[in-house]
């Protein structure tokens, strides 16, 4: 029978230095990899950069352009171009005021409110976001949130004469017209409730003051339902005027043309 020995390990071939050198090539493919990942990520952080660049030029020349169709006065243009650019650059909002504003020259307030409110949240530091939040809830009625928003305005940039001569003054004159046209209503309402709440005045009708005008109203009926008036127009158009007595009538004598009471 053959004999079997153990078996010699494949490693126990190679030598030394050709071991090394493997290892070594082994670690300069790993730098290589390395480098080629790291050229990667930097190629497309960079196309991001680019990307981005692109974006914020593209929207700003948006921008630019609903802006000269608002001066134009060519709202609904302005709004497409503005909504256009804030795809491309949704945190802006400088876009979202401008919006704000063209919109209220549209008289339609509920956008414009959301508009004013988009750019507040995206910079709370706007200044001029702020006044036209306040103007856009003055519009909406919201008088004493428009208050508020001027307060908040002037409190970023408190040297600004047309919020405090302007708008802020108007806003707290409203507030006052509207105070005053709430306290004269509530009080014309607790009158009327007070009028309604009133008794009826008990009053005694079997005094001698009212027994001797009813006597007196009575015995004046009872007069003139005694006495009837009879005009008598003759043939010869004479008109004549006759009272007549229940007790004692008038009577006509063949003359007569035309009778009429």
């Amino acid at each position: 029978m053959a004999s079997f020995g153990w078996k010699r390990k494949i490693g126990e071939k190679v030598s030394r230095a050709t071991s090394q050198q493997f290892e070594a090539e082994a670690a300069d493919e790993k730098d290589l990899a390395g480098d080629d990942d790291a050229n990667w990520v930097h190629a497309t952080k960079r196309r991001k950069e680019i990307l981005l660049e692109d974006c914020v030029k593209k929207s700003k020349e948006l921008k630019d352009e609903g802006a000269d169709l608002a001066e134009s006065r060519r709202y609904r243009e302005a709004i497409l171009k503005w909504d256009e650019a804030l795809q491309l650059t949704p945190e802006d909002a400088t876009l979202y005021e401008m919006k704000s504003q063209v919109l209220m020259s549209l008289h339609e307030m509920f956008p414009a409110v959301h508009a004013a409110e988009m750019a507040v949240q995206r910079n709370p530091r706007s200044w001029d976001a702020w006044q036209t939040l306040g103007r856009a809830q003055l519009g909406l009625g919201e008088i004493a949130l428009a208050i508020r928003s001027f307060q908040v305005s002037l409190h970023i940039f408190p040297m600004n004469p047309e919020v405090w001569k302007e708008d802020l003054s108007w806003a707290r004159k409203l507030h006052e017209q509207q105070k005053a046209t709430k306290t004269e209503s509530v009080q014309a309402l607790v009158k009327a409730k007070e009028l309604a709440q009133e008794p009826i005045p008990d009053y005694d009708f079997e005094s001698d003051e009212i027994v001797a005008v009813c006597a007196a109203i009575a015995e004046k009926e009872k007069a003139l339902s005694a006495a009837k008036t009879v005009v008598i127009v003759s043939a010869s158009g004479t008109v004549e005027t006759v009272t007549e007595k229940d007790n004692c009538p008038t009577t006509p004598d063949e003359t007569l043309f035309i009778r009429a009471r």
